[in-house]
């Protein structure tokens, strides 16, 4: 028996354990059997549920820094600059806090972005999370993963902006119907659009999706621009003076006195605001020369939207007077356009913007995450895996989009308008907020630990590193406190929507019980995997079936 038939690693169930291969690339028949590896020996066949095809990129469908920096600007880059600023203002009532708390998320975001440049450059491979979660808890086996696995493909939808496109064609065309199901046929329009084009034409896929990030750039720019012309007198309303005693705290028509949990809930928003800006590690597996244009793109993307997202709320406050500012909801930035450039223009310009911003962030999104959906599948971690992981018939993961756009569907058309869809909406992004807490944490002790023989070829600082991490526990922990106001205000108890994120990530944990011990105790087989080094020395796992008997011969001759 060769070396790499031996070094398979049994599931947990059989107390075994894992043992890496030091094998390179591998050849595999469309079928998926394995027929040799690099140096010529003949494997076999692959254990049963395993998944592992020939997935190959051509080069000229590889993405470069431009479209990474794009692809990473289109997912931060959503409704939030657009309508959040209100929010901000009216719970802090200080022009100098606001604008001290989105520098302040920016700085947040590239303690992050440290923290994924060090485990992207170290782990050039599509899947982001997953892949670090693999290299740091590998006890119990598989259960990092699962977790991972639930969590990214139950919420890993594009609902809520494709909802909001829907939304604002519908104000673009002069109606009015902020959930109906005009606005939720829209939207399922707009993901089967992003979908097909992703799956059967990627190439236009990514033009679209950079035309996009320069279009949001160009829009923001606007902003930016226009607000120094409202300082110099160019507006249509009085000066505001907004930036008079810029550090004062006022308490006014809607506007300040919120206390603590208001200033938390505020700098929960405008950190939100940010997310995105892991999206390239999502598909590095596609990137041109990944660790450099990785380690150019990220910061270059997370640097350019800190700066314009502060420059845009200088500029909202340059025209827009207080009162108007905290009442004025999801529609700052029209008010903004109203008092710089007339009613008109407003009315018909900003719902167009938004809706193209939409759009974009659904298709850097459904990119990225489908991704994500194949690397899982082709370890064999979904159920009827080598479906989902197949890249027929156009080279692309249309499976994996598959499985995004039903999720999205879904969520779209099942629950009823109100409360309990926006419900669905904000649970999006809570529990990532303790997936990024285990990698943050992870990091700290692979940096510290000898024994784990990390390294990378960047290293992010530990202070920046545990900064980090205080974030994510920050973010993971506050909405469990009660708040000064209606503890049911949003349709819902305050303390339902961290239970239900919650309750999310323990399905994983479910899912990983039946997965690792029940089904394969009913099914006389054990979960294996195999591990390889590719050709950018990162870990390749591919999970599989062996019958129970011929698990307990390849351990026993292991020890």
């Amino acid at each position: 028996m060769s070396e790499l038939d031996r070094k398979k690693t049994a599931s947990p169930a059989y107390d075994s354990d894992a043992v890496d291969s030091e094998a390179s690339s591998e050849v595999f028949d469309s079928d998926g059997t394995r027929l040799l590896s690099n140096n010529g020996v003949n494997y076999g066949s692959i254990p049963t549920g395993g998944v592992a095809q020939a997935f190959k990129i051509p080069e000229s469908r590889k993405i470069g820094v431009t479209g990474a920096v794009f692809l990473i600007l289109n997912k931060m880059i959503g409704t939030g600059i657009f309508s959040t600023p209100s929010s901000i203002f009216a719970a802090t009532g200080s022009v100098g806090i606001c604008l001290l708390m989105w520098a302040a998320a920016g700085v947040l975001t590239l303690s992050g972005l440290g923290v994924y440049l060090e485990f992207g450059l170290a782990i050039p491979r599509s899947g982001g999370e997953k892949n670090y979660l693999e290299r740091i808890y590998k006890r119990p086996p598989f259960l990092a993963t699962s977790i991972f696995a639930v969590q990214m493909v139950i919420l890993g939808f594009s609902a809520g902006n494709s909802l909001a496109f829907g939304r604002y064609v519908l104000l673009a065309l002069g109606y009015h119907l902020p959930d109906g199901w005009a606005a939720r046929a829209i939207a399922v329009l707009c993901i089967t659009f992003v979908v097909v084009l992703h799956a059967t034409l990627p190439q236009w896929g990514l033009r679209l999706t950079n035309a996009l990030g320069v279009f949001k750039v160009v829009v923001l720019l606007l902003i930016v621009f226009s607000g120094l012309a409202a300082l110099a007198g160019h507006r249509l309303v009085p000066d505001p003076h907004n930036f008079d005693n810029i550090w004062v705290i006022e308490k006014g028509d809607g506007y300040g006195g919120g206390g603590a949990y208001a200033y938390a809930t505020a700098l929960l928003q405008v950190v939100y605001s940010y997310k995105g800006w892991e999206n390239a590690n999502y598909v590095l597996g596609e990137l041109k020369n990944p660790r450099r244009t990785l380690s150019i793109a990220a910061p270059l993307a997370v640097v350019g939207v800190t700066i314009l997202y502060v420059l845009a709320n200088v500029a909202y406050f340059a025209a827009i007077p207080k009162e108007d500012l905290a009442k004025s909801e999801v529609i700052v930035a029209g008010l903004f356009f109203r008092n710089v450039f007339g009613e008109s223009i407003a009315a018909r310009s900003l719902p167009a913007l938004v809706a193209l911003s939409n759009i974009g962030n659904v298709l850097a999104v459904s990119f990225a995450h489908s991704r994500v959906n194949e690397e899982l599948a082709k370890e064999g971690i979904l159920p009827f895996s080598k479906f989902w992981a197949s890249n027929k018939p156009f080279n692309t993961p249309a499976a994996s989009l598959l499985l995004h756009w039903i999720v999205t569907v879904i969520v779209l058309v099942a629950p009823p308008p109100g409360p309990a869809y926006n419900f669905i909406v904000n649970l999006y992004t809570y529990p990532g907020s303790w997936i990024n807490a285990f990698v943050a944490g992870g990091l700290i002790y692979l940096q510290l630990t000898k024994s784990e023989n990390w390294s990378s070829p960047f290293h992010n600082p530990l202070p920046v590193t545990v900064v980090y991490l205080l974030l994510n526990a920050f973010l993971a922990l506050t909405p469990f406190i009660p708040p000064n106001s209606d503890w049911n205000a949003d349709g819902y108890p305050y303390y339902a929507f961290p239970i239900v994120g919650c309750a999310v990530l323990l399905l994983g944990v479910v899912y990983w019980a039946f997965w690792i011990k029940v089904w394969p105790k009913l099914g006389g087989y054990v979960v294996v995997a195999e591990t390889s080094i590719d050709e950018y020395g990162a870990e390749v796992v591919t999970y599989g079936r062996l019958p129970a008997r011929e698990a307990g011969f390849l351990v026993c001759e292991d020890e």
